[in-house]
């Protein structure tokens, strides 16, 4: 039973658990997350898909096993680190007691001033005691803060852990797309996004530099006074409103599409590149395909819109309508694609539990540097009988630089005297 107690808290185990959950998240990188099972079936063929669904590995942040195994590594640590805790309070006593200096890394002889050392090395004030044979004994501790380096570190990873699983369980995400002028609502939420510009930015060579989008946030829940907050989002500098991270996405075309009947308007509405509208009550669907171009003295004209026409399912016909023309096989109807511009793709993300990933990191980074740079070091001078005192040193991981600062720092206070 104690082997087994041991294994739960080793550190054997948190590399297994980490590497099973480092595979894990890669799969969810590398498969497609929340598609339908055909669609699984178009990419990996009726077996493949059926498998991938089978394993979890079509949703891998809410899989039973992904849960599982992060509540094992998060009880792994915390068992490993309450284990450690008694063990680790008591070093960090004996530490500071000179009837437990250990054995010393490194020794001087024949010292007769220790206090310099001991400030030259910029050792804490020195406890006057006695050793076990009765002599004058002065003893100096520093960075025991140090001894806790690996203990900080593992509850940190813990709560890395916690607050990035609960975050991808928990993690609201939609998409948002639209022109200038649209008002787009969140999925289900009362949160809407209102667009008020969209810039594409060129260089001189007509590569795209950046996408800019202008955006309000508008939340309103039910019976409150709505209120607002303006963001801007491009390309690598997301946007933040109401706890709602905003990620400029992409682009693509779109086009302002027009029926009119006997001169009247009947219908209207934005329409982008790959979206379909069904005109009216009639069986005929149209979709755009892109908007074609012309560059004139670094400004982009809409010239002509490719468009595909559709009888239920199946594709009836394709063409080019310019600008300022119509689409001639809607008769009685009159159907236009106008006003051609690039409209606006953007990711929106909700992670409650980010701040606590990132409380995890920091204590994450707090461990790693108590452990690398406030390495304990322990300093005690004992008199001897001739009236000169020896010095003793003791440095577990530094041990070599410790010793020789402790031998310079020893000879240049006999250089002083000399």
């Amino acid at each position: 039973m104690r082997k087994v107690l041991r294994f739960l808290g080793s550190m054997r185990l948190a590399i297994i658990l980490m590497a099973l959950l480092a595979l894990a998240c890669i799969a969810g990188s590398i498969f497609p997350q929340g598609l339908g099972l055909e669609q699984y079936a178009a990419r990996y063929s009726e077996r493949g898909a059926a498998l991938l669904v089978g394993l979890g590995l079509d949703d891998v942040f809410h899989a039973w096993w992904f849960l599982a195994l992060t509540v094992c590594l998060c009880g792994n640590l915390l068992f490993c680190n309450l284990r450690r805790l008694p063990q680790l309070l008591k070093r960090s006593k004996d530490a500071a007691d000179p009837a437990q200096r250990g054995q010393a890394t490194v020794t001087v002889e024949g010292v007769s001033d220790p206090e310099t050392v001991f400030a030259r090395l910029r050792m804490p004030k020195p406890v006057d005691t006695t050793d076990e044979e009765g002599r004058p004994l002065r003893f100096s501790v520093r960075s025991r803060v140090g001894l806790w380096g690996a203990w900080v570190c593992h509850l940190g990873v813990v709560l890395l852990v916690v607050g990035f699983a609960l975050g991808q369980i928990t993690m609201e995400q939609y998409t948002v797309y639209g022109v200038p002028g649209e008002i787009k609502q969140l999925g289900n939420t009362d949160c809407f996004v209102q667009i008020h510009d969209f810039r594409v930015d060129r260089a001189e060579d007509g590569f795209v530099e950046q996408y800019t989008a202008s955006l309000t946030v508008f939340e309103a829940p039910e019976g409150q006074a709505a209120q607002s907050e303006e963001l801007v989002a491009s390309v690598n500098h997301p946007g933040s409103a109401f706890g709602y991270k905003f990620y400029q996405n992409s682009t693509g075309d779109a086009a302002r599409i027009t029926v009119r009947k006997d001169g009247e308007t009947v219908q209207e509405g934005w329409i982008c590149a790959g979206e379909s509208v069904q005109l009216l009550e009639t069986p005929l669907w149209l979709q755009l395909q892109s908007v074609l171009w012309e560059e004139t003295e670094g400004e982009r004209i809409p010239q002509s819109y490719a468009y595909l026409i559709y009888v239920g399912e199946k594709l009836y016909t394709m063409d080019l309508q310019p600008e300022g023309g119509t689409i001639p096989d809607f008769a009685p109807y009159e159907v236009s694609l106008s006003r051609g511009q690039s409209y606006t793709l953007l990711q929106v993300k909700r992670d409650r539990f980010a701040p606590l990933a990132f409380v995890g990191g920091l204590i994450t980074l707090l461990g790693m540097l108590l452990a690398f740079y406030f390495q304990t070091q322990k300093l005690w001078a004992v008199r001897q009988e001739d009236g000169s005192w020896t010095l003793y040193g003791q440095n577990r991981k530094g041990g070599v630089l410790f010793a020789e600062r402790v031998r310079a720092a020893a000879e240049t206070g006999k250089e002083d005297e000399a």
